[in-house]
């Protein structure tokens, strides 16, 4: 028997408008079984008998989306039969828009002690644009009084590279956010996702995306500016002061196992990666059937290595070839030795000791750099 996993990511499918980029597993909440769902996730977290856990992430979808009743339930649920002493990271997502006054209070009464608010962008007229129901007024009021609850460690999601976004427009974005003075950021260039509005929109040659070289420019300006004011670049999409790294995040990128709870969810357990029933009427039967999943994969060896690079690579400290040895019982260098070299020589690679981690360069282009690591 492997040793319990020490996350659980569970999944709140409901939004309170629907954004034209977003591709995950998510509904428009009007109308919707919501108390129903809450059940069924809290009858699937139950049969996993979890007890001890160092990271519990809730996200979605618009985890605040729901009530504060419905909250309460939710979160207290969670945490019933947890031991709260281990519990280092308990995250949940909030939109700025629909964190109430009476949802602030039930996450100050629970074990929640951070807060990831997706801002996305701080202009008015490309929130409007990119179907965010949220205004700049509204992200600072949502962070006032989160740091009144006393929550300090909030982090913000933005996007950059919009439609119609220019360098003035990232700039303005990041000295915001330095502004709200918060520990962590994390920054994503806008990808396309099929069936989106977004893709559907571009399909049609009615969406005017910045050009490849724009976007590094902001990537660099981004990096730049932050970490002149004291954050470090961890992962390739985020940013953190000392201390405040998303520890939850750091597992999935440390390739370790976690719960994956609710409707789409993803899990990763035994070796074996799962995918939840998506559709919730779909995802509520399977409940009641003992069974939520819609499909399972079990990891081949070469898989599990291949995903150890794809997510290591990710953080700046790379991947650690000792660690990997260790884990697989395989020599890394006979292995990738000449891949290392060859991305090395391109200026994308750096070795330093035992770790092989992406230049400036190479976290630019990310998952080109990884995808040499897949042997054929």
């Amino acid at each position: 028997m492997s040793k319990q996993p020490t996350s659980a990511y569970v999944h709140i499918p409901f939004c309170t408008q629907i954004c034209y980029y977003c591709d995950f597993s998510k509904v428009f909440i009007k109308n919707q079984p919501v108390d129903d769902y809450l059940r069924a996730l809290i009858a699937e977290w139950d049969s996993y008998g979890i007890k001890t856990l160092k990271t519990l992430y809730i996200g979605g979808g618009t985890p605040t989306a729901i009530s504060a009743k419905q909250l309460a339930y939710l979160l207290d649920n969670l945490t019933k039969n947890l031991d709260l002493e281990s519990l280092e990271e308990f995250t949940i997502e909030a939109n700025p828009g629909d964190l109430t006054a009476d949802k602030i209070a039930v996450l100050k009464n629970s074990a929640v002690n951070r807060v990831s608010l997706g801002v996305q962008t701080f202009n008015d007229r490309h929130l409007k644009k990119i179907g965010r129901s949220h205004n700049e007024a509204q992200i600072y009021e949502s962070i006032d009084a989160l740091k009144q609850a006393g929550f300090d460690n909030i982090s913000i999601d933005l996007i950059y590279a919009l439609p119609g976004q220019t360098i003035e427009d990232v700039r303005d974005n990041v000295q915001k956010a330095l502004a709200l003075d918060i520990p962590h950021l994390s920054l994503y260039s806008l990808i396309l996702e099929h069936h989106t509005v977004f893709m559907n929109r571009m399909r049609r040659g009615k969406l005017n995306l910045p050009t490849e070289d724009l976007e590094a420019e902001m990537f660099e300006y981004i990096i730049d500016q932050l970490e002149q004011n004291g954050f470090e670049h961890y992962e390739i999409s985020n940013f953190t002061k000392p201390g405040f790294e998303s520890r939850h995040n750091l597992m999935y990128w440390d390739n370790a196992e976690y719960y994956g709870v609710g409707a789409g969810a993803s899990g990763y357990l035994d070796g074996v990666r799962y995918r939840n029933r998506g559709p919730i009427q779909h995802y509520l039967k399977g409940v009641v059937n003992g069974n939520a999943r819609l499909s399972e994969e079990v990891l081949t060896l070469d898989e599990k290595m291949e995903e150890e690079l794809f997510l290591g690579l990710r953080k700046k400290t790379g991947v650690s070839t000792t660690r990997f040895e260790e884990k697989f019982g395989l020599s890394f260098w006979t292995r990738y030795g000449q891949v290392v070299r060859d991305l090395e020589r391109d200026g994308l690679l750096i070795v330093e000791k035992d770790n092989v981690r992406m230049t400036k360069k190479g976290l630019f282009l990310g998952d080109t750099v990884a995808e040499k690591f897949i042997l054929e």
